[in-house]
C-alpha cells in the first residue's frame, strides 16, 4: 500500500473542509490504514465518514486488501499540531517540557508559543501564613515534549 497515495486522497477530502486537519497516517504491515483528523471546532461523524468514503472510493480492493479506520483523537492523546492548541484555549492543560511540567489554563497560543495561567500558594513575602497568586508560563513549541487537555468533571 502506497502511503502517498493514501495522503493524497485525505488531502483531497480535507480540502473540501478547511477547518479539518490531518494529524497522524499510518499504514500497517497487514494494510490497516488508520487517519485520524481533528477541526478547529471538533469533527462530527458525517466528516469522517465523507473521508474514509473518499478513500475507499478511490482504492482497488481487488487490488490490495485493506482495512480503514478514519477517527479523530481522544483525551488521552498528546496535541501535536499548533492548530489543537488554539483550540484548546480556556483549557486546562498539562505540559511537560525537559525541565518541568506544568499545569494550567491555556491563554494563548499563537505561531511561536503558548501561555498557560494558574494560582498558586506561597508564603508571604513578610509574616507567617500563604498567600494565593497568579502565574503564568510562556512555553515555546519547541520545548514542549508532551501536552494533553485536563478534563475536569
Amino acid at each position: 500500500m502506497d502511503q502517498k497515495i493514501v495522503k493524497d486522497l485525505v488531502n483531497e477530502a480535507l480540502a473540501l473542509n478547511e477547518s479539518l486537519f490531518l494529524i497522524d497516517l499510518s499504514i500497517s504491515e497487514n494494510n490497516k490504514i488508520q487517519v485520524l483528523v481533528d477541526g478547529d471546532h471538533g469533527v462530527p461523524l458525517s466528516e469522517c465518514i465523507r473521508i474514509s468514503r473518499n478513500i475507499n472510493n478511490n482504492l482497488d480492493r481487488e487490488e490490495e486488501d485493506y482495512s480503514l479506520e478514519v477517527s479523530t483523537p481522544d483525551i488521552s492523546n498528546a496535541l501535536t499540531d499548533k492548530r489543537q492548541y488554539k483550540k484548546n484555549i480556556n483549557r486546562i492543560l498539562k505540559v511537560k517540557t525537559a525541565e518541568e511540567e506544568l499545569e494550567g489554563i491555556l491563554t494563548e497560543a499563537n505561531k511561536d508559543k503558548i501561555v498557560l495561567r494558574w494560582k498558586a500558594r506561597e508564603p508571604k513575602p513578610v509574616g507567617k501564613g500563604k498567600v494565593t497568586v497568579e502565574k503564568t508560563a510562556t512555553i515555546e513549541y519547541k520545548d514542549i515534549k508532551e501536552a494533553k487537555v485536563k478534563i475536569v468533571f
